[in-house]
């Protein structure tokens, strides 16, 4: 077996490090089995596995290579790697990969230091941590900061349901948001996002505020907590928290959609997804009339939500059509996949309640947002701390990539 040597150089970064030392690599038809390079606060670390061909002096390889990193300041290390090493490596890259990605208004050494015991404690290797969000100033924080730090792991997971209970102890325990995914194909390959409107796409319970305007905010209050928390049947209490809108005059609904508040990072979400070609929708268990303005704010594709029956410039107290109920949000889900010709995996929902559970559980990755205790715990991934443009982290897409786009 040719001679394999591990090269890892460290310094100030300036132009031309790597094409000096991989000049001299490539007079000597050295193979380069592996390489990585990362800057950090202008310091340049980078590490290169090469194979020496056979009839080549491993010594003034090695030699050359440490002469031109001290030409350039830089610090240089070369050491062997043996077969047996190497051929653990070379196995060691069939297993499992994964991501978890922090989310934090802030990056402190005691997040990254609770997270990455908890990676040790289950026997997988961190291969790359990479910061996805934008650089922090010093001093204050700036309003709504954003902070986002992913780590890529590796390893057989023996069990994936303690590993998660634990990332999600430390999560509450810091304040902080932990995603935890499966490395795959798919998961930047998502093409349609379905969003809930209420307490999701918008800071407000469309139903509790029309509520309000007609004088039984309390009562439909009430039914509204109890449905979202998984205590009453969605349809049967929907219906009757609109009866209670009898006569509310639709004036008043043109003043509640100029008055609705979008989501924090709502807007650059949605306007980035589009850029980047993806499908959006509102499947909302709340009403077309407000769900139909917020698609003309946002560019939204497509509208799935409840028909509120309007007469003589009066609310009846009744709904037309099918109600959009948690089940009836799923199929709409598996049907918006379907007429995109997608693959349910290439599809995210996201909310709030637990009318919402069955169309996150649909989809290939389903978000809790802000969410009730209930679904934050059934959901397979939750966003508490920052808006909704977090999501983009989870998707992989780092801040410049975001501005380059």
């Amino acid at each position: 077996m040719n001679d394999i040597l591990l090269i890892t150089i460290s310094g100030e970064d300036h132009p031309g490090v790597t094409a000096g030392v991989t000049a001299i690599l490539a007079v000597h038809g050295v193979n380069v089995l592996d390489i990585g390079q990362a800057v950090i606060h202008a310091t340049l670390s980078m590490g290169m596995l090469i194979e020496v061909p056979a009839g080549c002096d491993k010594t003034t390889v090695v030699n050359e290579v440490e002469a031109q990193a001290a030409a350039q300041g830089m610090r240089a290390r070369i050491s062997p790697v043996g077969s047996a090493e190497y051929d653990a490596w070379v196995e060691a890259q069939g297993r499992a990969r994964y991501i978890i990605t922090l989310l934090a208004r802030k990056i402190t050494a005691n997040q990254l230091a609770r997270v990455t015991e908890v990676v040790s404690r289950h026997g997988l290797n961190i291969d790359s941590i990479n910061r996805l969000s934008g650089r922090i100033p010093l001093g204050d924080l700036p309003a709504l900061s954003k902070a986002c730090v992913e780590f890529s792991v590796r390893g057989p997971l023996e069990n994936s349901s303690a590993f998660r209970r634990d990332l999600l102890e430390v999560a509450g325990a810091l304040d902080v948001d932990l995603a935890f995914q499966q490395d795959n194909m798919f998961r930047r390959n998502r093409r349609l996002v379905a969003f809930d409107m209420d307490s999701t796409l918008i800071e407000a319970e469309v139903i509790d505020e029309l509520a309000a305007r007609a004088g039984v905010g309390e009562q439909v209050s009430e039914i509204t907590e109890r449905a979202m928390r998984g205590e009453l049947d969605f349809s049967e209490s929907f219906r009757a928290r609109v009866a209670l809108l009898e006569g509310l005059g639709e004036e008043a609904l043109a003043q509640i959609a100029g008055e609705l508040r979008i989501t924090e990072g709502a807007e650059h979400l949605i306007g980035t997804l589009r850029k980047l070609g993806y499908k959006t929708a509102i499947l909302s268990g709340g009403f077309t009339y407000f769900a139909r303005d917020l698609q003309q704010r946002l560019g939204i594709d497509y509208v799935h939500a409840n028909e509120l029956d309007i007469e003589n410039g009066e609310v009846t107290g009744k709904v037309t059509g099918t109600i959009v109920d948690g089940e009836r949000k799923a199929y709409l889900l598996r049907q918006l996949a379907e007429q995109e010709g997608l693959d349910l995996q290439q599809v995210i929902a996201v909310g709030d309640g637990a009318n919402d559970l069955p169309m996150l559980s649909a989809a290939g990755l389903g978000i809790a947002f802000r969410a009730k205790p209930l679904v934050k715990k059934s959901a397979e991934q939750s966003i508490s701390t920052l808006g909704l443009d977090a999501i983009l982290y989870l998707l992989g897409f780092s801040d410049r990539y975001q501005q380059d786009h």
